[in-house]
C-alpha cells in the first residue's frame, strides 16, 4: 500500500497542476472573448476548435485520442460559457441521437433547445431564438435526410460545421431480457435491429413510436416493456441497458450539420456545399460539374431533389473539398455559374474525419 499511496501522491500533484493550467487557459480565453465581442465575432469557432483537437490528438502519447477529444469539447464548452451563453437548437425531443450529437460536439455547458421538426430548427436560428442549430443530413445505412436538403432551398443560413456520430442502438428496460414482451421503438431503429430482435426476442410485440426518446419513455411506463435507444435515453429515464449494440450492422454512422447565420472561418481541411439548378439542355449536369474537374477539385457527394416549382425539374446538392475563398474554388464557381440556372453556396466548413 505504501507504493500505491506514493503513486496517488504523484497523481494529486499532477491534478493540481492541471487545474492551475485550466485556470490560466480560461483567463486567456476570456481575453480573446472580449476581443471577439468588440469585433462582433461569435465565441464559437469550429475551425479553430477542430485544429486544436487534431493537433492534440496527433501529439497524444499514452492517452486515448477519443478521450482527448471528449475532454477538450468540454473545455471549449466551459470557455464559451464564460464568454457568452449560446443556445443550440436541435431536432428533438431530448435524448434522441441528434441531441446526443449536439451534446458531444458543443459540450454540457451549452444550452440545448429541442424542436419537433427540422423546419422549426431552421426557423429558430433564423429568428434568433437559438444561436446555432443541429440537424441530421444522412445516415450510412438509411441514406439522406431529404427534408434537411429541402430546407436549404429557401433558407439563408450557412453550414458552419459537420458532425459525425456512430449510432449505437441499445435495448433499454427496467426488466430482464427474458421478461420482455413488448418493444417500443422508432421505425428506423426497428429496421436497423431486425435481425437481433428476430434472434433474441422473436415473440416480442413490436410497437412503433415517433422517436427514440418516446421509445425510452414507453419502456419506462409499461410493464414488461423495452425500448431501443441511446445510453443517454436510458440514463435520463432511469432504465438499464439490457443489451448493448444490438444494431445489425456495425458501420451505422449519421452525419449532422451545424447551421448558423454567419459563415465559418477558413479551416485547415475544408469542405464546401453548394446547390444549383441546371439549364434545360442536353448534357447540362455534366457541363455544370466540369469546372470542378478542370480546377482539380474533388467532388465528395452529389444529391438531387425535386425543385417543387416545376414537374421533373431538379435541384442538385454537391459537396467538394476546398474552401470557398480558395483561388481554384472561386474560379470553378464562377465557371459553374455560367453553366447553371441558379447557384447558391451553402457553406464552407471544417471537414470531419470519419468515426
Amino acid at each position: 500500500m505504501a507504493k500505491v499511496e506514493e503513486q496517488r501522491g504523484k497523481i494529486d500533484k499532477i491534478d493540481e497542476e492541471i487545474v492551475a493550467l485550466l485556470g490560466k487557459r480560461l483567463s486567456l480565453a476570456l481575453k480573446i472573448g472580449n476581443e471577439k465581442k468588440n469585433s462582433n465575432e461569435s465565441v464559437y469557432d469550429p475551425a479553430r476548435e477542430e485544429e486544436v483537437i487534431a493537433r492534440l490528438k496527433n501529439s497524444a502519447k499514452g492517452f486515448p485520442k477519443d478521450g482527448i477529444e471528449k475532454i477538450y469539447r468540454e473545455i471549449f464548452s466551459i470557455s464559451r460559457r464564460a464568454q457568452q451563453k449560446i443556445k443550440i437548437a436541435y431536432l428533438g425531443p431530448s435524448a434522441t441521437f441528434t441531441h446526443f450529437a449536439a451534446l458531444a460536439h458543443f459540450g454540457s455547458a451549452s444550452d440545448f433547445l429541442p424542436f419537433d421538426s427540422i423546419e422549426h430548427v431552421f426557423r429558430a436560428v433564423e429568428k434568433g431564438e437559438a444561436d446555432f442549430g443541429v440537424v441530421p443530413i444522412e445516415n450510412s445505412l438509411g441514406g439522406s435526410v431529404t427534408y434537411t436538403y429541402d430546407m436549404f432551398m429557401n433558407s439563408d443560413l450557412n453550414i458552419i460545421a459537420e458532425l459525425s456520430e456512430k449510432i449505437e442502438h441499445n435495448l433499454i428496460s427496467k426488466y430482464r431480457i427474458k421478461d420482455i414482451e413488448k418493444i417500443y421503438s422508432h421505425q428506423m431503429a426497428i429496421l436497423q435491429c431486425g435481425e437481433w430482435i428476430a434472434k433474441n426476442l422473436p415473440s416480442a410485440q413490436i410497437i412503433e413510436v415517433a422517436s427514440t426518446s418516446k421509445s425510452a419513455e414507453s419502456a419506462k411506463l409499461y410493464i414488461n416493456s423495452a425500448g431501443i435507444g441511446s445510453e443517454l435515453a436510458a440514463r435520463q429515464n432511469g432504465l438499464n441497458i439490457v443489451a448493448r449494440s444490438i444494431q445489425d450492422r456495425g458501420n451505422n454512422i449519421t452525419r449532422f450539420l451545424v447551421i448558423g447565420k454567419a459563415p465559418a472561418k477558413k479551416p485547415q481541411d475544408a469542405k464546401t456545399s453548394i446547390l444549383f439548378t441546371t439549364k434545360n439542355i442536353a448534357g447540362a449536369l455534366l457541363g455544370a460539374l466540369e469546372p470542378l474537374r478542370e480546377n482539380g477539385i474533388s467532388m465528395m457527394k452529389i444529391e438531387s431533389r425535386p425543385s417543387k416549382i416545376k414537374n421533373w425539374d431538379y435541384v442538385f446538392f454537391v459537396d467538394f473539398k476546398g474552401f470557398v475563398e480558395d483561388e481554384g474554388v472561386q474560379k470553378a464557381l464562377e465557371e459553374m455559374k455560367k453553366n447553371t440556372g441558379f447557384l447558391k453556396i451553402l457553406g464552407s466548413y471544417p471537414q470531419m474525419s470519419e468515426k
